[in-house]
């Protein structure tokens, strides 16, 4: 168990920024260095943070002896790379989601972390959201009951998003909904089967030759009686931004709601028919961190007080998660032991996507998924 404070630096600042003040707070990390090409917001948040090491080259980062973990928030076709290139240079890594865009790319990642003994894990927000930790709690009390089924669902307008983004196939980008279904009872998904629906517009189609609107996926759990339901949509959907998570115990049941911001409905077998549902306002779990970072589950950057001009949307967001992270990653270094999910669970869920979306060009084949994602 170590002592020393991990030295953590972050690449990528604009959603990467969230992170900064929570590193500066916990009590077993230094927020080391930051690292983006930009110079100007390069220096503008380092300035606004009060950090003295910065980087615009990533390798010149990876040089440097005393950084012991980075944290990438970088776009997603550069997650792969730049993780593979940090544990090679012998450093930690917690990168955003996806883990990576192909098969090849999580195996090369498994098999790393492997050879070099270090810790991966991928920052999946929803699994230390408020009303993941919520129906995770029920769970473990055993209050739920055997679990019989759970849903999830990931739906946004992606419109005006640049870059890599336009007609991205839905489940390129599913952890967000395959995270929560295999991390409640900490299963790993077998195989995949998944329908395409409906048709996007035609301007769209030739970015990665993916003609879905919306992309729904079955997931069957290895060694398990369970399966799982996701769906996800980015273009020509109608829908208000929702990540919903859902699941069905034989004592207790957990919906999310239809409209964001209302309560959760919790259903309970066995009572008189109208008294089954009831709608649950959701608690935080701040108390399950250390009191410097508790009140980041409800604040973040854009409301530090000497720092309102570092203005980012996603502030507060994600269900409060962010402290949650940090926290895991922190502790499971000063700890020696392995982070939920660690680089096979990374895999393991990434992989559901990528493969989902093969199946749906397929027409639902059922497609095994690599057995290098196995706990071991």
């Amino acid at each position: 168990m170590s002592k020393k404070p991990i030295n953590v630096a972050i690449i990528g600042l604009g959603f990467g920024a969230e992170f900064i003040p929570i590193y500066q707070r916990h009590p077993d990390a230094h927020m080391y260095a930051i690292c983006q090409r930009n110079e100007e917001s390069l220096n503008r948040i380092g300035d606004a943070f009060g950090i003295e090491k910065r980087y615009r080259d990533y390798d010149e980062l990876l040089s440097d002896k005393d950084v012991d973990a980075v944290h990438i928030n970088t776009p997603i076709p550069n997650h792969a790379e730049q993780s593979l290139k940090a544990l090679r240079a012998g450093k930690h890594v917690a990168c955003t989601v996806p883990m990576a865009t192909t098969v090849e790319e999580c195996r090369q990642l498994v098999e790393a972390v492997e050879d070099t003994g270090l810790t991966y894990m991928m920052m999946e927000t929803v699994v230390y959201a408020r009303e993941f930790l919520f129906m995770k709690e029920l769970y473990e009390k055993g209050e739920l009951g055997k679990i019989q089924f759970l849903k999830a669902s990931h739906q946004q307008d992606m419109d005006g998003w640049p870059d890599y983004w336009p007609g991205l196939p839905p489940m390129h980008y599913a952890t967000h909904c395959v995270g929560p279904v295999l991390g409640l009872t900490r299963n790993e998904a077998e195989y995949v089967s998944c329908f395409g629906s409906g048709t996007i517009r035609e301007e769209l189609h030739h970015h990665y030759n993916s003609p879905f609107a919306v992309e729904t996926a079955h997931i069957k759990f290895r060694n398990s009686d369970l399966s799982a339901h996701v769906y996800r949509s980015l273009f020509d959907t109608a829908r208000q931004y929702r990540e919903s998570f859902e699941v069905y115990g034989a004592k207790k049941a957990v919906e999310w709601p239809l409209i964001e911001g209302e309560p959760l409905v919790v259903h309970t077998a066995k009572r008189p028919e109208p008294e089954i549902p009831e709608k649950v306002h959701c608690p935080d779990y701040a108390h399950l961190l250390p009191e410097p970072i508790r009140h980041f589950t409800t604040g973040g950057v854009y409301d530090e007080s000497d720092n309102q001009h570092l203005s980012f949307v996603q502030g507060a967001g994600h269900g409060g998660s962010h402290p949650h992270l940090v926290h895991e990653f922190v502790s499971a270094l000063v700890e020696g032991r392995q982070p939920f999910p660690n680089v096979r669970q990374s895999a393991n869920i990434t992989c559901v996507g990528i493969l989902a979306h093969e199946s749906a060009l397929k027409g639902g084949e059922i497609i095994r998924l690599p057995e290098f994602t196995l706990q071991g």
